[in-house]
């Protein structure tokens, strides 16, 4: 009776063990618009608090953030299409550096855009991923943009 409950619990354990491998992979073998969109919610974030010293919100500022919302729009989409899970959050990606928060959203678009760009298999997803990526690159001209007139702002007050 004994050796049976062990060998029971044995090809339990076994059979756990043996489907491990598919639960990681719960979310597909690439789970990269996922990444990216938590990438580009923190890039958002960083656009959206502001700190009082920033001084006003320019359009460029506002460019950055309507791009990451349309990009945020066009990924989803195409990670739907793509059999990934939309409430399966990853944590952001990206290092932030310590120029502010337009640098840090810079950065998070650099690397959403990295994730982004790989090959896709699926042709439904495609037009997404493409309408995405012209987003985030919309977005990072702006954000860029927005950076040049900041140091450019600070320089006169010198």
């Amino acid at each position: 009776m004994k050796t049976s409950f062990i060998l029971a619990l044995a090809l339990a354990a076994a059979a756990v063990s043996a489907t491990a491998p598919a639960f990681a992979d719960e979310y597909g073998k690439h789970p990269f618009y996922l990444h990216a969109l938590s990438d580009l919610r923190s890039a958002a974030w960083q656009v959206d608090h502001r700190r009082p010293e920033d001084g006003q919100v320019s359009q460029d500022e506002m460019i950055v953030r309507d791009e990451v919302a349309a990009a945020i729009n066009d990924l989803q989409r195409a990670a739907w299409l793509d059999g990934k899970s939309l409430q399966w959050q990853p944590p952001t990606d990206a290092w932030l550096p310590r120029e502010g928060r337009l640098h840090a959203a810079a950065d998070l678009l650099r690397k959403v855009h990295s994730d982004v760009a790989r090959e896709e298999d699926d042709p439904r997803s495609r037009p997404f991923q493409q309408h995405g990526l012209a987003h985030v690159d919309a977005a990072l001209d702006a954000a860029q943009h927005a950076i040049g007139d900041v140091r450019r702002h600070d320089m006169r007050r010198e």
